[in-house]
């Protein structure tokens, strides 16, 4: 319980601490020892639940178990690494005047602050913390993709914070149906959203409730996940907001709102016993990938033809897990890794990128090699790697969700195999020109800090060759846990 506790204090304490110091030109390196240090937390948790298996804490609102013990070490782990790259990201767009002291305290402080709600999200085992801290984690990235405060900015922060907000009510009315069905069975009070209690009378709650409560708890998580038709925020706030922002909502946010679907439909196929669930997260998901393919293709921001990428590969996640079976789930699970590691990797250098030719238009951006050799392969490698080209992790994710669907939905296999092929036509077309074209950029006055991004590319190529035993024994225990 200790290391659990040690695991939010740090970045709740952190947030206090960089809300009084973050104007500071030391905040950068408290910021990194900060993510640090909840990193090692996150580990030491880990490596306790190995050795002793599922841990319950603070009177069991809080539960750790295979199935969100990885995505708890996956997000301390790009929090961490983004938080180095930021050093000197942020420094640039001080020096050019885009952030102000306030700004600085501003964005550091609730950095650390959207860690915390999302290690909580990740955590808990009440229902009704996880929309809480859901409903929190929208308000710190808000507040992080306005914090420019140009027009376009607070345009986009203000459509996240209306869209996602409708969303987050959907999955609260969600949740009330889902105690109504409890306390029938559990009864009053607290105890009746403790997710453990709810799954072990999952096949007691009431099918019809239960049916009603999973469409509303899936539209409005599934607005945070950014599946198609419930997208419309996630490209204005990955373009507008800080690069590392980007990289952390793509790569870290947009799980933790996949994370709770997945506990939903666990509880929801108990309960009817059939494919209800399933077929609409694979109705959700294959029209996210078909749909996000096309719209990428029309992007001329780089950021926000990336982002379109996350809602393809978010609707990919979620028609795997709403497939189900052991190979499936197992699959998915692998691609919230990779795409997690390569995507926010891709950000760091389009941030880096974008930085140097002073826009993020992409026909503006040419010969990023002849000027930064690491920033143009880092993003040319990252590209190839987020469209599935073996052997980095992608490829091997992508291949089992496509062998899983020819088995089990054959129908849906050509249009999978559309959308990935307009994704990887419409951004290999982009990204080649940018990385060997005529130059157009200039060095930028404080070097870039590329190590995170090898680092995460490096991780998903070992993904796509090697799985070490204890992750993959903990992608069999979770897939085993999201049945299906």
């Amino acid at each position: 319980m200790s290391i659990l506790i040690l695991v939010f204090a740090i970045p709740l304490a952190g947030a206090l601490v960089l809300a009084l110091m973050g104007h500071r030109p030391q905040a950068r390196n408290v910021n990194v020892i900060l993510s640090l240090g909840t990193l090692l937390a996150a580990a030491l948790l880990t490596a306790k639940i190995i050795a002793e298996g599922p841990l319950f804490a603070l009177d069991r609102q809080f539960f750790i178990d295979p199935l969100n013990v990885f995505l708890v070490t996956l997000t301390a782990f790009v929090g961490f690494t983004t938080s180095v790259f930021s050093q000197p990201y942020m420094r640039v767009e001080e020096d050019h005047g885009k952030m102000t002291p306030n700004r600085m305290r501003l964005y550091f402080s609730m950095y650390q602050l959207f860690n915390f709600t999302m290690l909580l999200a990740l955590t808990t085992n009440n229902m009704g913390i996880l929309w809480v801290a859901m409903e929190a984690a929208t308000l710190t990235t808000v507040l992080l993709v306005s914090i420019y405060r140009t027009p376009a900015s607070l345009e986009a922060a203000w459509k996240y914070f209306i869209l996602c907000g409708v969303g987050i009510a959907q999955a609260l009315f969600g949740t009330i149906l889902l105690y109504m069905a409890a306390e029938r069975v559990i009864g009053n009070g607290a105890d009746a959203l403790l997710w453990t209690n709810l799954d072990a009378v999952k096949t007691q709650l009431n099918p019809s409730v239960m049916a009603l409560a999973f469409v509303f708890l899936l539209v409005g998580y599934g607005t945070k996940v950014g599946l198609v038709p419930l997208h419309n925020w996630l490209p204005d706030a990955h373009a507008e907001g800080p690069t590392p922002i980007s990289a952390v909502l793509s790569g870290l946010l947009l799980n933790v709102a996949l994370y709770a679907v997945i506990r939903c439909k666990v509880l929801t196929d108990g309960a009817l016993a059939n494919r209800f669930a399933g077929d609409l997260m694979v109705g959700f998901g294959l029209l996210s990938v078909v749909a996000a393919a096309f719209f990428l293709s029309r992007q001329k921001d780089v950021k926000r033809m990336f982002s379109y990428s996350s809602i393809e590969h978010m609707g990919l996640m979620t028609f795997a897990f709403g497939m189900g079976g052991p190979i499936a789930n197992f699959a998915g699970l692998l691609h919230m890794t990779v795409h997690s590691l390569i995507k926010s990797a891709i950000f760091f250098s389009v941030g880096h990128a974008a930085q140097k030719a002073g826009t993020q238009i992409m026909d503006n951006i040419r010969g990023l090699i002849k000027v930064s050799p690491t920033v143009g392969w880092g993003l040319m490698l990252g590209s190839l790697a987020i469209l599935g080209m073996p052997p980095f992790g992608v490829f091997a994710s992508e291949f089992l969700i496509l062998t899983s669907a020819m088995r089990q939905l054959p129908w849906a296999t050509p249009f999978l195999l559309l959308g990935l092929g307009v994704a990887f036509a419409a951004i290999f077309s982009r990204v080649q020109p940018m990385v060997f074209g005529e130059t157009t950029v200039k060095p930028l006055a404080h070097p870039p800090t590329l190590l995170p991004v090898f680092v995460h590319l490096g991780l998903g190529l070992m993904l796509g060759f090697y799985i070490p035993p204890y992750l993959n024994n903990w992608y069999m225990q979770a897939a085993r846990i999201i049945g299906g």
